[in-house]
């Protein structure tokens, strides 16, 4: 049996050696990646016991897809809910609700048409941002670059263009994702005591970076007429309240901009402190433990928070990071599901909502 050269030998070991430095090196780096982000949102997380990647993520979904062919619910073309929508249908002429929904060519069919149709279709006025033009949504190609560091240029140019052609046509301008959930209605219900004439700004409230808070870019965020004005002719055009370059998390310079000229804060809560707009899908929410309590929402979240069953109001308004495929699972489930035997009414005054909305301070967790 021929026995190894010394040569072979130590060719051999130098690989074993480079390779094993290489595995370590790259653990060692991913540790530090993760370490050095694990409190900002929309970075990958390592939680023991859990899947690889964080749910909590654009990346997530972003090869998701929806139906190929149209989705017709029964209800839409038969008469099985006939009436049962009569007092939306009456708030939805009295509180106009515009809704914008920030997408990008590749999505223009993979997810933004899936909105438009569900949950889309109940707005007043349904808007689609973009840098290119599609007429099958149809969209608005703004004059900006795509890319998640023109997020905030994008949103800037997308309020710019509501303002000039849109201005007198609602009550109130919705900010949303393609991957956002609205129930519009809930929305409209949780507007209604509150008048657009008045600078106001409402969302899922976090509380770093900005004193007031800020809304949540992903959970959708809504601003009064008067919020829209003091947005566009004021903040935007000053570079000493808006930031001018296309730089910066869209929903947290939104806030800065907002605060300074004066837009409130809004505590979209219901009469029982549960939330109305959330960053995450429902099991997300529902779910105990479904999240480390180190998890960047924790310390986030302007009031404290629940998850489980009381995570959240009878009335909740949105929920982010929904694929194509969930939005007709959600709404079946909200629009056409029926128990047998139970009639749901609306049991709290909207006009409750105005007492928690006075709270300036965040609760301690």
């Amino acid at each position: 049996m021929m026995l190894p050269s010394v040569k072979t030998t130590r060719v051999s070991g130098r690989l074993v050696l480079t390779l094993a430095a290489g595995v370590v090196c790259g653990f060692l780096s991913a540790c530090l990646f993760i370490s050095a982000n694990r409190d900002v949102p929309n970075v990958l997380h390592w939680f023991p016991g859990r899947s690889y990647y964080d749910p909590h993520h654009y990346s997530h979904l972003e090869h998701e897809s929806g139906p190929s062919v149209e989705v017709v619910f029964h209800g839409e073309d038969e008469d099985f809910h006939k009436n049962e929508d009569l007092v939306a249908r009456e708030l939805a002429q009295k509180v106009r609700v515009l809704c914008w929904v920030m997408t990008n060519p590749k999505n223009h069919q993979k997810k933004a048409r899936h909105v438009k149709s569900t949950w889309g279709k109940r707005c007043n006025i349904l808007l689609f941002m973009s840098s290119q033009e599609d007429p099958s949504l149809p969209t608005i190609a703004l004059p900006v670059e795509e890319g998640r560091n023109n997020l905030w240029a994008k949103t800037k140019e997308a309020f710019r263009y509501i303002y000039e052609k849109y201005r007198d046509q609602a009550d109130w301008f919705l900010k949303a994702d393609d991957d956002t959930y609205v129930v519009v209605e809930n929305l409209r219900y949780m507007l209604s005591p509150y008048s657009s004439l008045e600078p106001l700004y409402f969302g899922c409230r976090f509380k770093p970076f900005v004193k007031q808070g800020y809304m949540s870019g992903g959970a959708g965020y809504v601003l009064s007429r008067v919020g829209l004005d003091k947005l566009v002719l004021e903040a935007l055009p000053n570079g000493t309240l808006c930031r001018q370059d296309n730089a910066g998390a869209e929903d947290v310079e939104m806030g800065k901009c907002l605060e300074k000229v004066g837009v409130r804060a809004m505590d979209t809560r219901d009469p029982h402190g549960r939330g109305r707009f959330f960053p995450f899908v429902p099991e997300h929410h529902l779910i105990p433990d479904h999240t480390n309590k180190d998890f960047w929402y924790w310390k986030y979240i302007y009031y404290e928070s629940k998850d489980g069953l009381d995570c959240c109001s009878d009335s909740a308004v949105s929920f982010h990071y929904v694929s194509p495929n969930m939005m007709y699972v959600l709404e079946y489930l909200i629009y056409h599901l029926r128990p047998y035997g139970i009639s749901h009414t609306v049991h709290e005054e909207p006009q409750a909502a105005q007492t928690l909305s006075k709270t300036s301070e965040p609760v301690s967790t």
